[in-house]
C-alpha cells in the first residue's frame, strides 16, 4: 500500500473490513489517508495555536467522523498520541463541562478495543481523573447553581474511567489505596463515596507478576468486609460489582472457594424471593439488590477448575428457583429471574469464546486447569434447561428464555435442541394455544444455526428442516396477525441458512455420502412442494386483506400499522424464498406468480400493493427471466388503454390500467442492467402517463419513474444467495448454515454503466427539463397553472429528484465568509460516494433549486393558501441540500433491523464475524450508504444561507402544518452545516424584536419555534456561545414587549414555558477561561513531527504561536466583558416596567442560571438578587433565595488550614496493620465531659476535627484542619468589602427589610405539605459563615417572637434560621459562640415546648442539619440540653416522643464519637423501658438501635467504647425471667395506664418495648448480634400466634414480625449449630403454637442461608431429624406445617430423596390400626398420618415433571383412600393438587407411567370420591 514513494506505508491498528469490499475501495484507502493527515495537522496546529474553539473542537469531532467511517485506520503510535492529547484535554482545569464531555466520548471511542494497545504500550495516570472524577461529581458549588453540568455527564466519566484504568501504572493500586482507607467508616455515607471509588477505579486486568501490586493488596481486607456485613448497606453492591470484575479478569488466580456457599447465599437472597408462609415480612432493605449484570459475570467465572465447586451450587440454586420460573408464578421478582436466565449462558458464551476461539493478545489468557471442558458445559446447560423450558412460555418473559437458548444451544446443541424440537412439533398440532406456537417458533429461530448447520454435535438436526417448515405452514393465517409474522420470520430464517435445492439424484452421482446426508438429499426433493403451497398460502392471504373485504366504506384506503407489518413480512420472506431457490424451483414459483397477478386485477391500495411487492420481490431474484414475462405484458396493456385521446383528462381510470401501472412500477425495481432492453417501451409509458390528469394514474407513474431512474443510477448489490456463485454446485446440503467469508464473500455489485447514466439523462431532459420549464412560464405570468396542474408538475420534479439524486453533484459555490474566527482552517471533507460527476451535464440540483426558489416566493407572494404544493417545496429543498440516494429514516431503520437480524442468528462462540452471506453483503451496503450520509460539518455556501432563508420565511408563515415541517427541515439543516446558527439567529431575532412592528403573530410564534428547535435537534436557544447566548437570551425576554405578543393565546404562554423549561434543562456552564497546559502543547508538538501519513502543513511559526497565545488572552477577557454584558443586559429588560410577569419570571430565571464560581456576580445583579428577597411574587423570592445562596458562596472568604500529625495529639502511635475503630490513639476526638471547652484557653488548645469519619478506620496521609489562630478576624471591616458584599450588608442591617424578610418566609407555601427547606439553611448559613454575628441584634427579638408561636410555617422559619446560625458559626470564636449559645439554649427550649405533630419532623432536621459534620465537643451546649431529660412526662407522650426523635437525629450524625453521651442515654432508658404508650415505645426502639449501632463485629475492628449489645441483653433477660417459665405468653396488658407493678405485668411492658427494639434494628444495623437474639426467640415462639387472631393484637403481630425478619437474617457457619439448638429446645415446648412457629422459621431460614447450611454437613442431618420429629407431632397443625416444610426441603434439595427415607416414610404410613371401631389408638393413627403426609410431601415436591420415583409413591397413596380422617382429607389433597400442577402438560408426563398404573390415577383423579 506504499503511496507516494514511501517504502515504510503503516500497518493499520483496525481498519473497518467492509470498506474493502467496496466497488471504489481504492479510492476509500486513499481518501482515509488524506483526511487522517488533514487531521492530524489541524488538530496539533489547534492545540498549539491554543486555540480550543472552534479549532479543536472541530477537529475532534472530525476525529469522531474518521473512526466512524474508517475504524482505527493509524498507526500505534498514532493512536497513542491521539489518547495522550484527549487524556490531557479532558483532565485540563477549568474545562468547559460540555467540552470535557464531548473529548471524554472521543476518548472511550478511542480506547474501546483494549487489546489493540497493551499496557506496555500506554500508561495513564489515575490521579487527574480521579480529581475531575470528584470536581464533578462531588462539586461543592454544583448544588448552589455555582456551576451546571450536563444530565448525562455522569455516566460518560464513569465510562471514561472504565476504559482508563486498564493503564493505571502498577504502584496506583496502593496509592488509591492510601487516598480511600481513611474514608472506610461503615456509619459515614462517606463510605458509599470510598467503596464507589474503588470499584470504579482499581484496576484488576494486570500480568501475574504484578498481582502483588494489583488486587492482593486489598482483596482479603475487602472480602472479610463483604462477609462480615450484613443487611445490605447501599455500598455493598458495589463492593460486589469490584469482586465479579476482578473475578471475571483473573480467573484461575484467585482462589475463591472458601467463599463460594457465602456468594450463592447471598445471591439467592439478593433475589427477594417469597418463602414459606403468606405473611412474611419483607425487611426495608432489600431494595438495595445487586447489579444481575455483575452477578451473572461473577457466577460465570467461578465456574470450572478441579472439582467445579461452583456448578454443584448452581446447580442447586436454579433448582431451589426453577419453580418461580413457571408460567403460572409472577411477582416483582420475575423481571430479575428472567434477567438472570438471559444474561447468564450468553456470558457463558463469552467466556467459552474467550477460552478456545478468542484472538491472541496481551491480556492474560485463563490457565489450561481453569477452563471450561465439555463436561463442565454440559453440566452447565442441565442446571438452566429446566428453568428455560418453563420460562419459554411466560406471559413477559419468553423472549428471555429464547435469547437462553440459542447461547445454550451454541454450547451443547444435543442437550437443548431435543426438547424445544418436541415442544414445537407438539404446538404445531394443536390449534387451541396459540400462543404456544409463537413462542416454540421464537425459541426455534433462535436455534436455527445450530440445527442446520453440518459440524456440530447434533447431526440429527438436519433432518428436522423440511417437516419444521411444512409443518409451519399453516400459520400463514390472515385471521391471527402475530402468528402470521412469526411463522413468516421463521420461514425467512430457515431458509436464508439452506439453499432450496433438489438434490434427489446426488446419492446416485456420490458414493462418499454418509447416511444422514443420503437421507436428507432424498427429502430435499420436497423442497419444490413447499415453495408452491407456501406462495398458495400467500396468495389465499392477499386474497383476504382487499380492500373491498378489510374495510367499509366510510374508512380512508390507507393500511392500518398491523396490515403494514404483514405486508413488509411477507415481500421479505418471498424474496428470501425465492432468492434461496434452484433455477427449476424458480422457473416454476414465477410462473405461478406470473398468473397470480396478471389473471386478476386488484385495488391498488391494499391487495395491490401486496402482490405488487410478491411480484418485485420475484423479479429481484432473476431479473432477467421475471422482466421477460412482466414487462411486455403489462406495456401492452397500457398502451392499448392509453392509445385512447380523451384518456389524457378524465379524472378516473379504469382499474386494469391503474393494477398494471403498479404492477410495473414495482417490478422495476430490479438489476438496472436488465432495464435497458426495455428502454423504448419504459420512456414511452413514462411520457405519456406522467401528464395523465387522474392524480392515482400519475402518482403511479411517478413512482414508476421514481424506481427506474434509482434501479440505473445507484450503487448496490444485485444478489443475496447464502453461497457465492449461485446453487449450481454439486452438493448443496453441504452449504447448509454456512457462515460467510468476509475474505471471500463475492459482492456482486451493480455499478451504472455509461449506457445506464445516458439513459437517465435522457429520462431527465425529457421529463424533468419541461416540467422546470413549465414552472418558470407559470411564475412569470406567461402560462399561468391551476393548483391541481402545479401539484403534478412538481410531483414529476420532486420523484426525479429522488431517483437520480446519487448522480446530481451536490449544490456549490463560495462559502459564507466570516462566520467565526479561527487560525485554523475550518473546512469540510467531501466524500466519495463512487460517483464520478460529469461536469458536461446539465447540473439539475442546481436548476430544480433556482426554479423551487422563484416558485415558492411566487406562491408566498400570491396563493400563501396553497399549502399543497408548499408541502413538496419544503420536501424538494430537504433533498436538494441532502439526499444524496438515501434517506436518514430509511437507514436508520434499516440499521436497526440488520443488528436484530444479526443479534439473532449469530454466533457469539465462535465469534469472527462469522455471520451468514446475506447479512454481511447488507452491512456492506449499509457501510456505502453510511458515507453518503455523512454530512454534519459540512461548510456553510451562499447556496446554503439562501435555502435556509427561504426555509425560516416558510417556518414564520401562516399555516401551521407548513411551519411546522418548514422547522424540522431547518433544524436539520443548523446540525448540518458548521456555524450556521450564527448567521440564522440575528434573522430569527429580528422577527421578535419589538421595533418589528410589521409582523403577525403566527411569525412570532414561527419564531419561537424556530429557536425551540425540534424535539432532539439543535435548540438555539442554548447555543454554548456568548455571542449567541448573549443575544438570544435578553431578546426572549425583551419580546415581551412586541405589539404580536398576547398571552391571551394559551399556546404562546405553553411555548415560551417550554422554552424556558429546556433551557433549564439543556443549559450548562458555558467557559469563559479557556487555556492549554503545556502537556497538550508539547503532545500536539510530536503530532506534528509524526510521519505516517505526513502531515500536510508546516508546523505553526514562532510569530504563529505567540499570536495564538496572545487571541488566547485576549478571548478570555472578552469572554468575561461578554458575561458581564449579558447579565447587564437581562437587567436592564428587568427594569422595564411594561414588562409582562411572565416576562419577568423568565429573566429572574436566566439571571439565576449566570451565577458562576469563576468569576463574581456582577454588583448590579447582587443588588436585584437582594431585593428580590422580598418582591411580591413567590416563585421570583424562590429564585432568589437559591441564587443569594449561590452568591454568598461566591463572596465566601479562604480560611486557612494547617496540616496536623494525630501522633503528636494522643501521644499514641497506631500500630502496624489494620486497627479499626475505638482505640487510643483516637480517643482524643471523643465526646468528654470532664474535658469539654467552656472557656478560651481550652476552646483554643483543642484540635477540633470537623469530619466524622476521620481517624476510625485509618488516618489520611495529611490531615487538614482549620487553624485556630491567635487572633481570629471575625469581624468584616466595611472598608475592606467587596461591592457585592456591601449591598448585602446594607440590607440585612435594614430592620424594615428583615421584617419584610422574615414576615415572607413564615408564610405557608402549600398547606400541609411544607417541610424544612434546605435553600432556606444555606441562605442563612451564607449570611452568619461571612458575616459572624452583625446581623444577630436585629434577627433576635423576631426570632424569639417565631419561636414562641405553634404555628407550622413559623415554627420552620425558626427551624431552617437556627440550623443556619449553628452551622454558619462554625468558625466563630470562643466568646462569639458563647455569647449565641446563651441566647440560643432558652429559644431552643421554648420551641420543644411548642412541639406539634406537624413540626417535629422540622426539628429533628434542623438538629440534625446542624450537627452534620461537625465535632461535637464544639457543640457541647446543644447536646448537654438535649440530654436534660427526653421522656419527662410532661406534656404527654407524644412530646416524649419528639423529644426523643430529635435528640436522636443528633446524634445519630455524630456516629462513634459521642460514646459517653450513648451510655448516659442508654442509663436514662433502661429503668423507662416498661412505657406503656405505643408511639414512645417505637421511638425508644428506633433510638436503642441507633444506641448499640457502633456495637459491630467487623474484620480488624476493635470493641468499642460505646454501649454493648450483650451487656443490655443480659440485663433485660434477667427482667423478664417471670415469662420464661410459661408456655405461651399472652398480653394481658391494655393501654390503661394502670399503676400495676406487679412482675408478670412489667416483663410484659418491656417485651413489648424489646420487640419493638429488634424490629426496629432489624435492617439498620451491620452486623446482627446473632447469639444475644438467640436468647430471646424463645419468648417470641411463645408469643406469635399461628393463625391471625381476629382481634388486632399488637405484641402479636409484632412477634410475628420480629420472627420473620429473624428467619431472614444471614447465618454464619459458626452460629448454626446456636440456632438449631434453640430450635430443638423450642420444638419440645408444650405449646404446640411454638412448635408450629419453628416450623415456619426453619422453611425461611433454610431457604435464605441455603448454601452455608448445605456445606455443613452435619447440620443438614440435624435439620432432617427435627423436621421428622415434628412430623410425628400429636397436634394435627404442626404435621400439617411439618409436611408442607419437608415438601419444601425436598423442591430445593436440601437434602435428597433417598431410598431411606422414602423406606422410612413407607414404613410409616403402613402402621397397623387396631380393628377396634370405638376407640382408635391415637398414636398409631398419628403415625400412619405422618407417613401419608411425608409421601405426600415428596409428590407436591415436584410439581412440573414426573420424577421416576414418583408413580410407586402415588400408587401408594391411593391405597390409603379409604383410611379414617385426617388420612383420607391429606391423600384427596394431595391428588387434587397433582393434578392441577400436572395437567398443563399431561400429554407427556403420561408417558412415566405404566398402563396399569394410568388406569388406576384416571379412576382416582375422576372417580367420585373425587367430588365427595
Amino acid at each position: 500500500m506504499a503511496e507516494d514513494g514511501h517504502a515504510d506505508a503503516f500497518v493499520p491498528q483496525k481498519e473497518i473490513v467492509y470498506n474493502g469490499l467496496l466497488p471504489y475501495t481504492g479510492r476509500v484507502d486513499r481518501e482515509a489517508a488524506g483526511l487522517l493527515a488533514q487531521i492530524k495537522t489541524h488538530l496539533s496546529r489547534a492545540v498549539l495555536l491554543r486555540e480550543l474553539w472552534p479549532g479543536v473542537a472541530f477537529w475532534s469531532r472530525k476525529l469522531f467522523s474518521f473512526l466512524k467511517l474508517y475504524g482505527r485506520r493509524f498507526s500505534k503510535e498514532d493512536h497513542v498520541l491521539f489518547i495522550k492529547l484527549l487524556y490531557e484535554l479532558v483532565t485540563l482545569p477549568d474545562l468547559e463541562p460540555h467540552m470535557m464531555q464531548n473529548y471524554a466520548r472521543l476518548l472511550i471511542h478511542l480506547l474501546k478495543k483494549k487489546e489493540l494497545l497493551s499496557r506496555d504500550d500506554l500508561q495513564l495516570p489515575w490521579r487527574p481523573l480521579y480529581e475531575l472524577y470528584e470536581r464533578v461529581i462531588y462539586s461543592k458549588t454544583e448544588h448552589f447553581g455555582l456551576i451546571w453540568f450536563p444530565t448525562s455527564v455522569e455516566h460518560i466519566l464513569k465510562a471514561l474511567i472504565k476504559s482508563c484504568r486498564l493503564y493505571f501504572p502498577a504502584p496506583s493500586t496502593k496509592e488509591m489505596l492510601d487516598e480511600w482507607r481513611p474514608l472506610l467508616c461503615v456509619f459515614d455515607v462517606i463510605m458509599q463515596k470510598a467503596i464507589g471509588n474503588m470499584e470504579l477505579f482499581l484496576p484488576t486486568i494486570m500480568p501475574p507478576e504484578e498481582h502483588g501490586q494489583g488486587f492482593q493488596l486489598w482483596f482479603d481486607e475487602l472480602m472479610n468486609l463483604w462477609m462480615a456485613v450484613q443487611n445490605q448497606p447501599s455500598w455493598e453492591g458495589h463492593l460486589v460489582n469490584l469482586f465479579a470484575r476482578l473475578a471475571n479478569d483473573n480467573i484461575g488466580y484467585v482462589d475463591w472457594t472458601p467463599y463460594i456457599p457465602t456468594i450463592f447465599t447471598r445471591i439467592l437472597r439478593s433475589l427477594n424471593l417469597p418463602v414459606g408462609v403468606s405473611q412474611m415480612v419483607a425487611p426495608r432493605y432489600l431494595i438495595n439488590s445487586y447489579d444481575i449484570g455483575h452477578l451473572v459475570l461473577w457466577i460465570t467465572a467461578l465456574l470450572g477448575g478441579p472439582g467445579n465447586p461452583a456448578q454443584k451450587e448452581l446447580t442447586c440454586l436454579f433448582n431451589s428457583i426453577a419453580s418461580f420460573y413457571h408460567p403460572s408464578n409472577h411477582g416483582r421478582w420475575q423481571s430479575r429471574l428472567m434477567r438472570l436466565l438471559q444474561r447468564l449462558p450468553a456470558s457463558v458464551v463469552r467466556r467459552v469464546h474467550r477460552e478456545r476461539h478468542g484472538d491472541p493478545n496481551w491480556i492474560t489468557v485463563v490457565p489450561e486447569c481453569q477452563r471450561l471442558t465439555d463436561a463442565d458445559l454440559q453440566e452447565f446447560t442441565r442446571s438452566l434447561i429446566g428453568a428455560a423450558l418453563l420460562a419459554m412460555f411466560s406471559k413477559t418473559g419468553s423472549t428471555d428464555a429464547a435469547f437462553a437458548l440459542q447461547n445454550l444451544a451454541l454450547l451443547t446443541p444435543e442437550l437443548v435442541i431435543p426438547p424445544v424440537l418436541e415442544k414445537t412439533y407438539a404446538a404445531m398440532e394443536t390449534l387451541t394455544e396459540p400462543h404456544t406456537l409463537t413462542a416454540t417458533l421464537s425459541c426455534m429461530i433462535g436455534m436455527a444455526r445450530c440445527l442446520v448447520s453440518p459440524n456440530n454435535r447434533y447431526p440429527e438436526g438436519r433432518a428436522h428442516v423440511l417437516p419444521l417448515l411444512m409443518g409451519c405452514l399453516p400459520g400463514v393465517d390472515p385471521n391471527d396477525f402475530s402468528k402470521c409474522m412469526i411463522t413468516f420470520q421463521f420461514i425467512a430464517t430457515f431458509t436464508t441458512l439452506v439453499p432450496l435445492v433438489d438434490c434427489s439424484s446426488a446419492p446416485s452421482r456420490h458414493s462418499d455420502l454418509t447416511e444422514i446426508e443420503k437421507d436428507l438429499c432424498f427429502a430435499s426433493a420436497e423442497f419444490e412442494d413447499f415453495v408452491l403451497q407456501f406462495l398458495d398460502r400467500c396468495f389465499a392471504l392477499i386474497d383476504s386483506s382487499t380492500l373491498e373485504q378489510t374495510r367499509d366504506e366510510t374508512e380512508t384506503d390507507t393500511q392500518t400499522h398491523l396490515e403494514s407489518l404483514v405486508e413488509l413480512g411477507l415481500a421479505s420472506t418471498v424474496s428470501t424464498v425465492l432468492t434461496q431457490c434452484s433455477a427449476e424451483v424458480y422457473k416454476v414459483a414465477l410462473q405461478k406468480v406470473y398468473n397470480f397477478a396478471t389473471s386478476n386485477i386488484f385495488e391498488t391500495c391494499v391487495s395491490g400493493r401486496m402482490v405488487a411487492d410478491v411480484c418485485r420481490a420475484a423479479a429481484k431474484c432473476h431479473p432477467a427471466e421475471s422482466l421477460r414475462l412482466f414487462v411486455p405484458h403489462c406495456c401492452s396493456v397500457i398502451f392499448h388503454i392509453t392509445d385512447n385521446e380523451e384518456l389524457q383528462s378524465e379524472i378516473e381510470l379504469d382499474k386494469e390500467l391503474l393494477w398494471n401501472l403498479q404492477l410495473l412500477s414495482e417490478v422495476t425495481r430490479v438489476d438496472g442492467e436488465q432495464l435497458l432492453k426495455y428502454q423504448g417501451d419504459l420512456e414511452r409509458i413514462l411520457c405519456v402517463c406522467v401528464r395523465l390528469r387522474c392524480k392515482r394514474a400519475y402518482a403511479l407513474a411517478c413512482s414508476l419513474l421514481e424506481h427506474t431512474l434509482r434501479s440505473l443510477s445507484l450503487i448496490y448489490p444485485t444478489e443475496y444467495r447464502s453461497t457465492s456463485g449461485g446453487f449450481d454446485t454439486d452438493l448443496p446440503i453441504r452449504d447448509w448454515g454456512r457462515a460467510g467469508d468476509v475474505a471471500a464473500l463475492g459482492v456482486c455489485w451493480h455499478v451504472p454503466s455509461a449506457e445506464e447514466e445516458n439513459f437517465v439523462f435522457q429520462l431527465l431532459s425529457r421529463l424533468l427539463h419541461p416540467e422546470l420549464e413549465r414552472i418558470k412560464g407559470h411564475v412569470s405570468g406567461d402560462q399561468p397553472m391551476s393548483r391541481e396542474e402545479l401539484l403534478q408538475s412538481l410531483a414529476i420534479v420532486q420523484h426525479c429528484l429522488l431517483g437520480a439524486g446519487s448522480m446530481l453533484p451536490p449544490l456549490e459555490g463560495p462559502h459564507v465568509a466570516d462566520l467565526v474566527p479561527s487560525m485554523v482552517n475550518l473546512g469540510g471533507i467531501r466524500l466519495h460516494i463512487g460517483v464520478d460527476y460529469d461536469d458536461s451535464r446539465e447540473n439539475y440540483r442546481e436548476s430544480i433549486c433556482q426554479t423551487m426558489r422563484l416558485l415558492l416566493h411566487h406562491i408566498l407572494q400570491h396563493s400563501e393558501d396553497d399549502t399543497k404544493s408548499l408541502f413538496v417545496i419544503i420536501k424538494i429543498i430537504n433533498d436538494l441540500m441532502f439526499f444524496q440516494g438515501t434517506h436518514k429514516k430509511e437507514f436508520d431503520s434499516r440499521w436497526k433491523s440488520f443488528t436484530l437480524v444479526k443479534k439473532s442468528m449469530e454466533n457469539k462462540l465462535h465469534g469472527k464475524k462469522q455471520h451468514i452471506r446475506a447479512l454481511l453483503i447488507d452491512r456492506v451496503l449499509l457501510q456505502h450508504e453510511m458515507r453518503k450520509l455523512v454530512v454534519e460539518g459540512s461548510e456553510y455556501k451562499v447556496v446554503h444561507q439562501e435555502l435556509l432563508c427561504d426555509l425560516l420565511l416558510l417556518s414564520t408563515s401562516t399555516y401551521s402544518q407548513v411551519r411546522s415541517r418548514a422547522q424540522n427541515v431547518l433544524t436539520a439543516a443548523l446540525g448540518t452545516y458548521s456555524f450556521s446558527y450564527r448567521d440564522l439567529i440575528p434573522r430569527i431575532l429580528r422577527l421578535l424584536s419589538p421595533q418589528h412592528t410589521a409582523g403577525t403573530q403566527q411569525q412570532f410564534k414561527g419564531a419561537l419555534y424556530c429557536l425551540l428547535g425540534v424535539h432532539g435537534g439543535v435548540c438555539l436557544a442554548s447555543v454554548r456561545d456568548w455571542d449567541c447566548v448573549g443575544e438570544v437570551w435578553p431578546a426572549l425576554v425583551r419580546c415581551g414587549l412586541s405589539t404580536s405578543m398576547t398571552l391571551e393565546k394559551p399556546s404562546i404562554g405553553a411555548l415560551l414555558d417550554d422554552i424556558t423549561d429546556r433551557i433549564n434543562r439543556q443549559h450548562d456552564t458555558v467557559g469563559i477561561y479557556f487555556t492549554v497546559s503545556e502537556t497538550c502543547v508539547e503532545i500536539a508538538d510530536q503530532i506534528a513531527q509524526s510521519d505516517n501519513p505526513m502531515p500536510c502543513l508546516e508546523a505553526p511559526s514562532v510569530e504563529e504561536l505567540e499570536e495564538g497565545i496572545q487571541r488566547q488572552r485576549i478571548r478570555n477577557v472578552v469572554a468575561a466583558r461578554k458575561y458581564e454584558k449579558l447579565v447587564n443586559d437581562l437587567l436592564d429588560c428587568l427594569e422595564d416596567t411594561d414588562l409582562p410577569w411572565k416576562f419577568e419570571h423568565m429573566a429572574a430565571d436566566l439571571l439565576s442560571l449566570q451565577l458562576r464560581d469563576d468569576h463574581p456576580l456582577p454588583p448590579d445583579a447582587v443588588l436585584f438578587f437582594t431585593q428580590s428577597l422580598i418582591h411580591d411574587s413567590i416563585s421570583i423570592r424562590k429564585v432568589a433565595i437559591s441564587a443569594m445562596a449561590g452568591i454568598l458562596k461566591q463572596l465566601k472568604r479562604p480560611r486557612e488550614k494547617v496540616a496536623v500529625k494525630p501522633a503528636d495529639i494522643s501521644g499514641v502511635e497506631d500500630p502496624e496493620g489494620l486497627s479499626v475503630g475505638d482505640r487510643e490513639g483516637n480517643r482524643w476526638l471523643q465526646y468528654d465531659s470532664d474535658n469539654l471547652p467552656l472557656c478560651q484557653e481550652r476552646w483554643d488548645s483543642q484540635h477540633f476535627v470537623e469530619k466524622t469519619h476521620w481517624g476510625y478506620y485509618s488516618w489520611p496521609r495529611e490531615m487538614m484542619i482549620h487553624a485556630a489562630s491567635e487572633k481570629p478576624k471575625d469581624d468584616l471591616l466595611y472598608e475592606e468589602m467587596s461591592e457585592g458584599e456591601k449591598i448585602i450588608f446594607e440590607y440585612f442591617s435594614d430592620p424594615e427589610f428583615i421584617d419584610q424578610l422574615i414576615e415572607f418566609l413564615s408564610l405557608e407555601d402549600r398547606k400541609g405539605k411544607d417541610s424544612f427547606n434546605p435553600r432556606r439553611f444555606c441562605l442563612f448559613k451564607g449570611l452568619f459563615r461571612n458575616y459572624g454575628d452583625v446581623f444577630l441584634p436585629l434577627l433576635w427579638p423576631r426570632l424569639e417572637q417565631l419561636a414562641s408561636d405553634p404555628h407550622e410555617s413559623s415554627q420552620r422559619c425558626v427551624c431552617e434560621i437556627t440550623a443556619g446560625l449553628i452551622r454558619g458559626s462554625k468558625l466563630w470564636s470562643f466568646s462569639k459562640v458563647d455569647g449565641l449559645w446563651q441566647l440560643l439554649c432558652p429559644l431552643i427550649r421554648t420551641a420543644l415546648t411548642n412541639i406539634t405533630v406537624e413540626t417535629y419532623t422540622d426539628w429533628g432536621t434542623c438538629i440534625a442539619t446542624a450537627c452534620e459534620g461537625r465535632d461535637p465537643r464544639k457543640l457541647h451546649w446543644l447536646f448537654e440540653l438535649l440530654m436534660e431529660s427526653p421522656l419527662s412526662g410532661e406534656g404527654g407522650s407524644f412530646r416524649d416522643a419528639s423529644l426523643l426523635y430529635v435528640l436522636q437525629g443528633g446524634l445519630a450524625q455524630q456516629q462513634w464519637r459521642v460514646s459517653e453521651l450513648l451510655h448516659r442515654l442508654l442509663t436514662y432508658l433502661e429503668p423507662k423501658l416498661t412505657q406503656v404508650y405505643k408511639n414512645v415505645r417505637e421511638r425508644i426502639g428506633s433510638v436503642l438501635t441507633y444506641i448499640f449501632m457502633i456495637d459491630v463485629a467487623l474484620p480488624h475492628t476493635r470493641s468499642t467504647r460505646s454501649p454493648h449489645v450483650a451487656e443490655f441483653v443480659t440485663r433485660v433477660l434477667e427482667r423478664l425471667k417471670p415469662l420464661t417459665s410459661e408456655p405461651e405468653i399472652h398480653n394481658h396488658v391494655h393501654e390503661e395506664n394502670t399503676q400495676e407493678t406487679d412482675e408478670r405485668t412489667q416483663a410484659v411492658k418491656l417485651l413489648k418495648t424489646v420487640l419493638k427494639w429488634l424490629m426496629a434494628s432489624a435492617g439498620r444495623t451491620f452486623t446482627t448480634p446473632v447469639q444475644q437474639q438467640l436468647q430471646l426467640l424463645p419468648l417470641l415462639f411463645k408469643i406469635a400466634p399461628v393463625e391471625i387472631d381476629e382481634s388486632y393484637d399488637e405484641m402479636k403481630q409484632d412477634a410475628r414480625t420480629c420472627l420473620s425478619l429473624m428467619s431472614q437474617g444471614l447465618l454464619y457457619p459458626e452460629h448454626i449449630p446456636l440456632v438449631l439448638e434453640a430450635l430443638e429446645e423450642m420444638a419440645g415446648n408444650r405449646s404446640w403454637h411454638a412448635r408450629f412457629s419453628v416450623l415456619t422459621y426453619l422453611q425461611i431460614m433454610v431457604f435464605y442461608n441455603l448454601f452455608t447450611l448445605l456445606s455443613v454437613n452435619a447440620e443438614v442431618l440435624r435439620i432432617r431429624k427435627l423436621v421428622m420429629q415434628l412430623l410425628l407431632d400429636e397436634q394435627l397443625e404442626v404435621r400439617d406445617m411439618a409436611a408442607t416444610t419437608l415438601s419444601g426441603l425436598l423442591q430445593c434439595q436440601f437434602f435428597p430423596l433417598d431410598f431411606s427415607l422414602q423406606t422410612q416414610l413407607q414404613t410409616l404410613s403402613q402402621t397397623r390400626l387396631p380393628k377396634a371401631r370405638g376407640e382408635l389408638a391415637s398414636t398409631d393413627l398419628v403415625r400412619r398420618h405422618a407417613g401419608v403426609l411425608g409421601l405426600s410431601a415428596c409428590i407436591l415436591s415436584s410439581p412440573y415433571d414426573v420424577p421416576d420415583w414418583m408413580p410407586q409413591i402415588l400408587m401408594d397413596l391411593s391405597d390409603h383412600l379409604n383410611d379414617p380422617q385426617p388420612v383420607e382429607m391429606t391423600v384427596k389433597k394431595t391428588l387434587s393438587e397433582f393434578r392441577r400442577t400436572h395437567h398443563d402438560n399431561w400429554q407427556e408426563h403420561r408417558q412415566s407411567f405404566t398402563d396399569d398404573q394410568l388406569l388406576v390415577l384416571t379412576d382416582l383423579l375422576v372417580s367420585p370420591c373425587y367430588y365427595a
